[in-house]
């Protein structure tokens, strides 16, 4: 017989059963002694993928991958409860996280960061954008967790080694690769990429948006533009500007249109695929990208 009783019985006891399963499968999954290990952001999420591949762990992220760089971050409710369950928490530090102090003082134990004595420039965090800086951040998390998580520990460690040499490799083709441009100016639009440039030997001329999303005011874009002519015809060549595709690249274009300059991008790999060579894949680009934009250089000759 249809009644509102029999549906509201029905519903009570999908939702019990769902319940049941859900706590049946939060139990199976301690009792498999599974390591969750959670990461700040997209990046390090990659290395973590990398680094653990085939060890029992659960890897997990707290900004979603399209959050970007994580300036504007805020904590959620979701976060606090993935930080609260998560055996190790793995953040890139040197004041990408702020947002994530406070809660970290009382989890120092448990939490690994990646960037932890690595040499900064300007109190810059944007270190995993260069392979050295990857390459620190892979190696620096593999020995942690190895510490941490013993039962794991030789995984990580071979994973870590293969993952490095891929890298190594990767730096040497970009190095190799990019030497015809060597001392070529650039122009960004975020202050992602200073330990990038240094890598490869590019001169960051001017950063246009200082932070991502804010939009230079008109006496800052003017200024900036007057300084691109200024440079153009002193080295004959248009200075290339480099966007970001995770951002709007309204100024850039804007720029582009008053200096003659070429527009293209540049990943600093904060968003994507949640796939292990994604990085890997992002940096093989930025080298095509800049292959076809930069000049040959007197200083490379």
């Amino acid at each position: 017989m249809f009644t509102f009783r029999n549906i509201f019985k029905k519903a009570g006891i999908v939702l019990l059963a769902s319940l049941s399963l859900s706590i049946l499968s939060c139990n199976e999954k301690k009792s498999r002694g599974k390591t969750t290990i959670t990461a700040s952001f997209y990046p390090l999420y990659i290395m973590l993928l990398n680094i653990t591949e085939g060890a029992d762990v659960e890897v997990g992220m707290l900004a979603p991958s399209d959050t970007g760089c994580l300036h504007d971050y805020q904590l959620t409710t979701k976060d606090m409860q993935s930080i609260e369950e998560s055996d190790i928490i793995v953040v890139n530090g040197l004041g990408m996280e702020d947002f994530l102090d406070k809660v970290f003082e009382a989890k120092q134990e448990k939490t690994i960061v990646a960037g932890k004595d690595f040499i900064v420039t300007d109190d810059n965090p944007h270190i995993w954008v260069s392979l050295t800086g990857a390459i620190y951040e892979v190696n620096a998390i593999s020995q942690a967790l190895c510490e941490l998580d013993e039962k794991n520990a030789e995984i990580y460690a071979g994973n870590a080694e293969k993952y490095i040499a891929k890298l190594e490799a990767l730096k040497d083709e970009m190095t190799e690769k990019l030497l015809p441009s060597r001392g070529a100016k650039i122009i960004t639009f975020h202050e992602a990429f200073p330990y990038f440039a240094a890598e490869f030997g590019l001169e960051i001329a001017s950063v246009v948006e200082r932070e991502p999303g804010t939009a230079p005011s008109p006496k800052e874009l003017n200024e900036t533009i007057e300084a691109i002519k200024a440079e153009n015809e002193k080295t004959g060549n248009k200075i290339p500007l480099f966007a970001e595709p995770q951002y709007s690249s309204s100024s850039a274009k804007v720029i582009a249109s008053e200096t003659g300059s070429a527009v293209y991008e540049l990943d600093p790999c904060v968003t994507g695929e949640l796939d292990k060579d994604s990085y890997i894949k992002a940096m093989k680009k930025n080298l095509e990208v800049l292959e076809k934009a930069l000049p040959r250089t007197e200083e490379a000759k």
